[in-house]
């Protein structure tokens, strides 16, 4: 069995499966936010009349950092290199595959924006020489690139963006169904819906890897929520899981919930006591799982994520038992 927990960073994440993560902006200790990002007080703010080019934008800054990712790492790891690390033989021209479908996805929304579209920012991928690494990385990205356009769909008006932007999801979650099924041995799927995450939750996500982006991009609506670790790094579902986090002054008082999002059906745990904070892994979990803390059970959206997400990884087999993934 093996759980993978992404504290902030999706490339620290996946290196050293569940090792302690960076800074949310790719050092440790940093706290300041890449020049797109805007600040605001909570997530209703940032997301109240957000445009067409922001979500746009948005989607163009990750897919900016997958397509740097997938020619980066491609230029660095060989054939036999993947050979080396015992990868299907096939695994490398399917990532060359992936790789251009990253740089068309970047293409294509360049032209849509024209003159608005941000440029490539500077990214810290730790992949630190280990194509098993690469691997892992991968998997994470594609997963929350999949659930980051299943969220910013609703802010789309124009119907022919949001077609746009379905396709690449479509896409994206294939991508991400390969990954974790034909090259890890795990599941190609978690539930019978994707995880639709809010722009500020992909943004926590996300902005691990962005060390800075060009002063002349375009600010995005976002911001990223205060970090959220879980520990020990083997907890699996119906084990203890001890939560830290700094909570904004507004949350004093309330309470908070751990919330597991998985699929439409998230799993609320209270959060009783003082910090730091144990509760129980819900024992039905299974597959990609993103965990955040919310002050209310009745939405999991910007507006009530007080910090994380972070990412949990349950991996099951074709009789639905927890596996050791072999990537």
């Amino acid at each position: 069995m093996q759980l993978t927990i992404a504290l902030v960073s999706l490339g620290v994440a996946a290196v050293a499966q569940a090792a302690p993560f960076p800074g949310r902006w790719g050092k440790p200790g940093n706290s300041t936010a890449p020049s797109n990002s805007t600040s605001a007080a909570n997530g209703t703010a940032l997301t109240h009349n957000v445009t067409d080019t922001d979500i746009l934008n948005f989607a163009l800054t990750l897919e900016h950092l997958e397509n740097a990712f997938y020619t980066g790492g491609l230029q660095n790891f060989s054939q036999d290199a993947f050979d080396a690390a015992g990868l299907p033989p096939a695994a490398r021209g399917f990532y060359e595959q992936l790789s251009q479908h990253e740089q068309t996805h970047v293409d294509n929304l360049t032209t849509i924006l024209g003159d608005k579209a941000v440029k490539p920012c500077i990214y810290n991928f730790p992949v630190n020489g280990n194509v098993s690494n690469f691997v892992a990385i991968s998997d994470l990205l594609e997963v929350v690139g999949a659930s980051a356009y299943s969220g910013s769909a609703k802010f789309l008006h124009n119907k022919d963006f949001l077609t746009t932007a379905a396709t690449i999801l479509a896409t994206e979650a294939r991508q991400s169904a390969w990954i974790n099924n034909a090259v890890r041995g795990g599941n190609p799927w978690s539930t019978a819906y994707e995880t639709a995450l809010d722009l500020n939750q992909v943004f926590t996500l996300a902005s691990g890897n962005i060390v800075s982006c060009p002063s002349t991009n375009l600010p995005l609506p976002v911001q990223a929520n205060p970090a959220l670790t879980a520990s020990p790094a083997d907890a699996a579902p119906g084990s203890n899981l001890t939560l830290s986090f700094t909570p904004s002054p507004s949350a004093n008082g309330t309470q908070l919930f751990a919330a597991f999002l998985s699929g439409n059906t998230p799993a609320f745990v209270p959060l009783t006591g003082s910090a730091p904070f144990t509760i129980t892994i819900p024992p039905t979990l299974e597959g990609f799982v993103f965990l955040a803390i919310t002050n209310s059970t009745e939405k999991t959206d910007d507006s009530v994520t007080v910090a994380g997400p972070t990412f949990l990884n349950f991996p099951f087999n074709s009789n639905n038992t927890l596996i050791q993934l072999a990537h």
